[in-house]
C-alpha cells in the first residue's frame, strides 16, 4: 500500500479548514498549522454565502456552485453552523438594482421582487422600509470561527495534526518546497499550502513569491446578544445587517466592514447609531464590542489559487474566503493529491499577473 501524501496547511481560518478537511476526507496525511483556530480574517467577517451583484458571470457562477457546495459539506458534516435565510437587498440606485435583477435572474439566481408590504412582513422591526427589495432567498449565513473549528475537530477525528505554531519559511529540498520551519521545529512535508490571508504574502516572498495583495480593513460592531430582531441578510444603503445564531445583530456600512478611520471608537459609535436608528426598538439594542478586519484581497479581486512557480507550493487567497470556501477545499485536495489541474480554476492562478 502507498504512503499517504503528507500536507501541510499553513492557516486554519474557514478556507484553510475547509482545505484540511477536505485532503483528511480524500486520504491524506494532514498537518495544519497556525497560531490559533479560526485565522486572522475569518473572526472579523460578515459570514455572508453569496453570489449576488458586482461580478462578471464566469465568477457569478464559481460563487453560485459553492453555495451548492455549502449544502453538500453540511450533508457530510452535520452541526455546520448554517442559515439558510435569505437576503433581502436595496443598496443600490434603482435602475441598478433592476439591472441586477434581470441579469442575475437570467443566470440562474433566484431573485423575487419584493413591495413594502411584503419587505414589512419579512423584516417586521425595521424602522425604514423602501418601496422595493429584491429577495434571493438561497443566500445564507455561517458563524465562520465555529464553523472552522467543527471543520478542524472533525479532521482531527480522521487523523489530522494541529500545531500551534507561527510559521517562519520554508524548508528546501533541491528546486522542491519540502516542508515548512515553524516556531515548534521543523515540519516535512510532500506538499505545503499556503492559506494565511494577508500573511500569505510576506511569507510567500521568503521563497521569492510575490502575492499582488491588498488588505483594507474593515470594522464591524457587534450587539450583546438579543431577542430575534432580523429574520435575515438585510442589505440596506450604507448599513448591511444580519443577526448570528447567538442573538447578536451585527453590521457594517457593507459586508466588507466599514473604513475605521483614525478613530475607531468613534466610528464604531456612528455606525451603531444607525443600527439603533434602523429598527423600530433599536434603542433597546446594547453594542457589545467591534472588530477590525484585513480582508485579504488580491488586486484584481479574484482568488488566487493554485501553482505559484515553486514546486511543492500550493497557494490559496481570497476575499470571499466565507462563501468559497467548501468549493476551493473539495478543487484543492483534489488537484494537490491527484496533480492533475481543474479546468474551472483556470481563471484564479497566479500567473495572470505575470
Amino acid at each position: 500500500m502507498a504512503a499517504k501524501q503528507h500536507v501541510v496547511v499553513v492557516g486554519s481560518g474557514i478556507v484553510g479548514s475547509s482545505i484540511a478537511w477536505h485532503l483528511t476526507r480524500d486520504g491524506a496525511a494532514v498537518t495544519v498549522i497556525a497560531e490559533d483556530i479560526g485565522g486572522v480574517a475569518t473572526p472579523n467577517s460578515f459570514a455572508w454565502i453569496n453570489a449576488s451583484w458586482g461580478n462578471p458571470e464566469f465568477y457569478f457562477r464559481f460563487r453560485h456552485r459553492s453555495i451548492a457546495e455549502w449544502k453538500r459539506l453540511a450533508q457530510e458534516l452535520p452541526g455546520l453552523p448554517l442559515s439558510w435565510c435569505g437576503g433581502i437587498c436595496w443598496d443600490l440606485p434603482a435602475d441598478q438594482l433592476e439591472a441586477f435583477a434581470v441579469e442575475h435572474s437570467l443566470w440562474g439566481y433566484g431573485i423575487e421582487r419584493l413591495d413594502r408590504a411584503a419587505i414589512a412582513a419579512r423584516e417586521p422591526y425595521l424602522e425604514q422600509i423602501p418601496d422595493t427589495a429584491l429577495l434571493v432567498a438561497e443566500e445564507g449565513a455561517v458563524e465562520p470561527v465555529a464553523a472552522a473549528r467543527l471543520l478542524l475537530a472533525d479532521a482531527e477525528a480522521r487523523g489530522a495534526k494541529f500545531v500551534n505554531a507561527a510559521v517562519d519559511g520554508f524548508i528546501r529540498s533541491g528546486e522542491r518546497i519540502a516542508g515548512v520551519v515553524t516556531s515548534a521545529g521543523l515540519v516535512e512535508a510532500d506538499h505545503v499550502v499556503l492559506a494565511a490571508g494577508a500573511g500569505s504574502a510576506p511569507l510567500a516572498a521568503t521563497v521569492g513569491v510575490t502575492l499582488p495583495l491588498e488588505a483594507p480593513p474593515g470594522l464591524i460592531v457587534h450587539s450583546r446578544p438579543f431577542e430575534r430582531r432580523l429574520n435575515g441578510l438585510v442589505m440596506a444603503t450604507d448599513l448591511h445587517m444580519r443577526q448570528t445564531a447567538d442573538g447578536r445583530v451585527i453590521a457594517g456600512s457593507d459586508f466588507g466592514g466599514t473604513d475605521p478611520g483614525l478613530d475607531q471608537h468613534a466610528t464604531a459609535a456612528r455606525l451603531f447609531a444607525k443600527v439603533t436608528e434602523s429598527m423600530t426598538d433599536g434603542e433597546r439594542l446594547t453594542m457589545d464590542f467591534f472588530t477590525v478586519g484585513y480582508r485579504p484581497t488580491p488586486k484584481d479581486g479574484f482568488p488566487i489559487i493554485g501553482d505559484c512557480g515553486q514546486d511543492g507550493l500550493y497557494v490559496v487567497v481570497t476575499h470571499s474566503g466565507v462563501t468559497l470556501a467548501p468549493l476551493i477545499g473539495l478543487l484543492a485536495s483534489s488537484e494537490i493529491l491527484a496533480g492533475n489541474a481543474d479546468p474551472s480554476l483556470a481563471a484564479f492562478r497566479l500567473s495572470r499577473f505575470n
